[in-house]
C-alpha cells in the first residue's frame, strides 16, 4: 500500500539541523512512529515527501521553514504568570516547555528569562526558522480506520486510548 491521504504510516526517523546537527531520532532502539496522513499530525514538508512511498523505502528530505514551523517573527516575546506553566518551579532560560493556553490546549515555548512571579517566553516554536532534514524508513503503511479518521489521529492498537 502506498502512503496517501487517510492511511497510517508507521517510521522511524531521524531530524537532523541544517549543519547535520541530530535533534532527534527514534533510532537506535526507539519503537517507530505512527502518523495519520492528511490531518495534520506533521509538518507539511515531511508529509509530501512520504506520498507514494511504500514500506520498505527510505526517504531523505530537507524542508524549509515555510513547509516546516515557519519563519521566526522576533515579535512573538511575551510576559507570562508563572501559574500557566506546570513545571513553574523548574524552569531555566533556554529551556523549551509547554504552556497552557486560556482557550484550551498547549504551545511549545522557549524561556528567555525568569522574574519572580513571571516568565519572560519566546512563542515562535523552537524550530521555527530553521531548515530541516529527514531521514525516513517507512516501517508499514495500512488504511486508517474510520475512527482514526474520524478522530484526525492514529489510535492504539486496543482502539481508542484518548
Amino acid at each position: 500500500m502506498q502512503v496517501a491521504k487517510d492511511t497510517v504510516v508507521s517510521m522511524h526517523y531521524t531530524l537532523t539541523d541544517a549543519t547535520g546537527v541530530e535533534i532527534e531520532s527514534s533510532r537506535p532502539g526507539g519503537q517507530p512512529i505512527e502518523t495519520l496522513i492528511g490531518h495534520g499530525g506533521i509538518i507539511p514538508g515531511l508529509e509530501k515527501a512520504l506520498i507514494d512511498h511504500v514500506a520498505g523505502d527510505r526517504v531523505e528530505v530537507d524542508v524549509q521553514p515555510g513547509e516546516a514551523y515557519g519563519e521566526r517573527n522576533e515579535g512573538q516575546v511575551q510576559r507570562v504568570p508563572k501559574k500557566y506553566f506546570r513545571d513553574a518551579a523548574r524552569l531555566k532560560p533556554g529551556m523549551v516547555t509547554t504552556l497552557a493556553m486560556k482557550e484550551g490546549g498547549q504551545r511549545t515555548v522557549s524561556v528567555i528569562k525568569l522574574g519572580s512571579s513571571v516568565v519572560d517566553i519566546d512563542l515562535n516554536h523552537p524550530l521555527a526558522g530553521k531548515t530541516l532534514h529527514f531521514d525516513v524508513e517507512i516501517v508499514a503503511v495500512r488504511a486508517a480506520s474510520f475512527e482514526e479518521i474520524e478522530h484526525k489521529h492514529v489510535h492504539g492498537s486496543g482502539g481508542v486510548q484518548h
